[in-house]
């Protein structure tokens, strides 16, 4: 379930990218991020209440850690990339996304000794390559040719910020639900972007209220936002964040499938190779180790007498 689930959240964070890029004509970031939040704690709100209310006193006790995550996870990871892709393609948005999990990697060896073991690297390697080869579409001279800009300055810090974010979770109280967790994260960035928000529109409230910027607030309110950060944490908490971040690669590859089924694309060689090479290094990574887990006790059952 932690893989389907993780798999899913890269779906909806792909899609993300791509409704994102696609409106940056008509969005203001601070704005947006303000109405994507602010609606997703008005949904969640009738089940998040009651269970905050119950455990209050620990939200109290664990308050500057509980704020911290969702400064890092909610304010700031989607604003900045909401920054980001008003300077920089959805491509070179997700191609630096991709390094996220070399990010935790490093980050999780730094700050805690973890040493990743050779087929987590081998694995991130191959799974990075995949990606490599979906971006450029196979050409190498379309690599060599990105030009970073503005934009792609706000994508690193988001990367920066979700990896920090992502290895904070070890530190969420044992005591707090997922659901509880995430309410007190999204009321931290709601209350960080107000101001944020209300300097961005200078004293006076407006927004788009055409069809597809209203459909795209509710998207990223219900999938990137509720059910991604639900499964995301989820899947951190049951694999650790080394193994999690790894499905991340699986944002390109959504995201030109999303492109060749919505937008008309052709799907090309370059793409089966590049989705073969995410899903070997998933496989060694991860998928190999967890199968061997499984097959033991069926084996050991087989050898009872």
């Amino acid at each position: 379930m932690p893989y389907l689930l993780l798999i899913l959240t890269t779906l909806f964070w792909a899609g993300n990218f791509v409704l994102a890029r696609a409106i940056h004509l008509d969005m203001q970031p601070f704005t947006l991020a303000f109405l994507r939040w602010t609606l997703a704690l008005v949904i969640i709100a009738p089940w998040w209440l009651p269970r905050a209310w119950r455990l209050r006193q620990v939200l109290l006790d664990n308050l500057p850690m509980l704020f911290l995550q969702g400064f890092l996870g909610v304010a700031c990871f989607n604003t900045l990339v909401y920054f980001g892709v008003q300077y920089t393609q959805a491509s070179n948005a997700m191609l630096m996304q991709s390094a996220v999990p070399l990010m935790i990697l490093l980050l999780g060896a730094l700050m805690f000794g973890e040493r990743a073991s050779g087929r987590q690297w081998l694995g991130v390697v191959l799974s990075l390559g995949g990606v490599l080869v979906l971006i450029s579409r196979g050409q190498l001279e379309v690599l060599t040719g990105f030009a970073f800009n503005e934009g792609d300055l706000w994508i690193f810090l988001a990367m920066l910020s979700w990896s920090f974010y992502t290895i904070t979770l070890r530190w969420r109280p044992a005591a707090l639900d997922g659901l509880t967790f995430f309410g007190f994260s999204v009321l931290v960035g709601v209350v960080v972007l107000l101001p944020l928000m209300l300097w961005e529109q200078g004293g006076q409230f407006s927004v788009p209220t055409t069809e597809p910027f209203l459909l795209t607030v509710l998207y990223m309110a219900i999938f990137p936002s509720i059910l991604s950060f639900l499964f995301w944490n989820l899947g951190v908490e049951r694999l650790g964040a080394p193994t999690a971040g790894l499905f991340i690669h699986l944002m390109p590859m959504f995201g030109l499938l999303l492109a060749t089924v919505f937008l008309g694309e052709s799907l090309g060689l370059y793409h089966l190779v590049g989705i073969l090479l995410i899903f070997t290094g998933l496989y060694i990574a991860i998928l190999a180790q967890s199968l061997r887990r499984l097959a033991k006790p069926l084996e050991e059952t087989k050898c009872e007498p």
